[in-house]
């Protein structure tokens, strides 16, 4: 048995796999986010234990015999979060997460003062990412800032718990802002940006790699077996990959979540920051990944759940749903971006609007648009990765929202390429922690990264490509027409 944890913003998901690829079964704890001020994100670092002592002793009660067998732990979680530990490893404040937006300015000044960042760290410089967070905390918490021993990003912060070590994978550190994706190394000239040096940085490893020990008193607790490898692990989007099987040039998926990510991973380093695009390491050694990223994806449901008085993002889909094809040509258009935006237009201050009510709007009108400007969202992600040199002609789809084959026919003909599903694809990134761990214990990568099972395979409808192709070049005259008004 192959235990994977990944430490999300909503929930933390346990998953334990067989290794004949069986998945025996998952379990979540759910997770607050904490918003302080407009444009903050923030969680305590304790909840992410919390919440996986509570899906690990669910497992636990649930498949005691295939707990107890577990030979190796993966790990993956949230990217870009800090969590900032003095020289005990106290946490010294709330994480600062990927969603946050507060050092938008940090960003143009980091951009400023070395014009060669994109290149090196395979981006342009966003607020999500971890140095940002830290330059804006060195000026507006200089008394936090000079107790920083360590800065560790979520999941590594659970690693720290299990194993007593500093570390972290190559495809999680990519999202700092701090590697040179290309060396797999963390960069001295990136670091001085932010008034960091090397020795409060974790120590790197392969996500394939052991990246920890599980100590004694730990494993006594869990109930898990002492001394088993915890692996590197991965991003949570480069462990949704694995999960996949996404490990070949070319290959991808399509996550759903509370962000949404187009990933497709490349034969070797290929940034193109003008595109609002990211280049990372992937979670295996010598691999990379371009990944289109959006920052409201699913959230957009949850938030429409709330303001149209409906229970649940499920209730959204299945409102939108049943908006009749005659009437969607008439439905307002959405703009997504309730925290602001990355690709392409990496604009922290940008928010989301509806745009062409009317007396006739109802709420299917509403749910309808709002899934329809997510799925705008990622097209407009699928056109910069395309600008970008990646050509996918099918992709994965994995995340909350792969549940809904209304949305998953939507994206099959706005993206005009295959949308497949599997099985397990809303366990995506726990599925992948898993497997990394079960490389981590010595397996070969063709007898672990397989292809899961296809459950569809959904092709393009031509009349709603058409349909959604017009409505698309109106949402995308919306953005240049706005931006002056935030």
């Amino acid at each position: 048995m192959f235990l994977g944890i990944d430490v999300g913003t909503s929930e933390v998901k346990a998953l334990l796999l067989h290794e004949d690829h069986r998945v025996i079964d998952t379990a979540g704890s759910t997770l607050e986010v904490s918003r302080p001020q407009p444009g903050h994100s923030e969680q305590n670092p304790a909840d992410w234990w919390t919440a996986t002592c509570a899906a690990l002793a669910t497992l636990r009660a649930q498949h005691p015999a295939a707990y107890s067998a577990v030979r190796a732990i993966g790990l993956s979680g949230q990217m870009h979060g800090a969590v900032l530990l003095d020289a005990a490893d106290r946490v010294l404040r709330p994480a600062i997460l990927w969603n946050d937006v507060r050092s938008d300015q940090e960003c143009l000044d980091m951009m400023a003062q070395l014009p060669a960042l994109p290149q090196i760290a395979g981006s342009l410089a966003m607020p999500g990412f971890t140095a940002p967070k830290l330059r804006w905390l060195q000026k507006h918490e200089p008394r936090v800032f000079a107790q920083v021993a360590k800065v560790l990003l979520p999941k590594d912060y659970v690693r720290l718990l299990l194993t007593g070590e500093h570390v972290c994978d190559m495809s999680d550190a990519s999202g700092t802002m701090w590697l040179d994706v290309d060396k797999r190394s963390w960069s001295p000239a990136l670091l001085a940006l932010t008034g960091l040096h090397d020795a409060q940085m974790p120590r790197l490893v392969e996500g394939s790699a052991a990246g920890g020990i599980l100590r004694a008193e730990v494993a006594a607790s869990l109930g898990l077996p002492a001394g088993i490898v915890v692996a590197g692990g991965g991003g949570d989007n480069a462990a949704s990959a694995i999960g996949m099987g996404a490990v070949e040039a070319g290959e991808g998926f399509l996550s759903l979540g509370t962000s949404g990510v187009l990933f497709v991973v490349t034969p070797s380093y290929q940034p193109n920051a003008a595109s609002a695009t990211h280049a990372f390491c992937h979670a295996l050694p010598q691999r990379w990944h371009q990944m289109s990223v959006m920052l409201s994806a699913a959230s957009c449901l949850q938030w429409a759940a709330g303001a149209l008085g409906l229970e649940s993002a499920a209730a959204v889909e299945a409102k939108a749903a049943s908006l009749p094809a005659g009437a969607r040509a008439q439905a307002p258009l959405f703009l997504p971006y309730l925290s602001g935006e990355r690709t392409p237009h990496n604009d922290a201050h940008v928010r989301g609007s509806f745009h062409g009510l009317s007396h006739s709007t109802d709420q299917a009108a509403l749910a309808y648009a709002v899934i329809e400007g997510v799925t705008f969202g990622l097209n407009d992600g699928l056109r910069a990765l395309q600008a970008a040199g990646s050509a996918p002609r099918q992709l994965s789809l994995v995340g909350g929202g792969a549940r809904s084959a209304f949305w998953a026919q939507q994206l099959a003909s706005a993206l005009d390429l295959d949308i497949v599903t599997h099985p397990e694809s809303a366990a995506g990134g726990a599925l992948g922690a898993a497997r990394l761990g079960w490389l981590a214990a010595g397996a070969p990568l063709g007898a672990v990264c397989r292809k899961p099972d296809i459950a569809r395979i959904y092709h393009r409808n031509a009349e709603e490509h058409a349909l959604l192709a017009g409505r698309f070049a109106r949402f995308q005259a919306l953005y240049p027409a706005l931006r002056g008004l935030h």
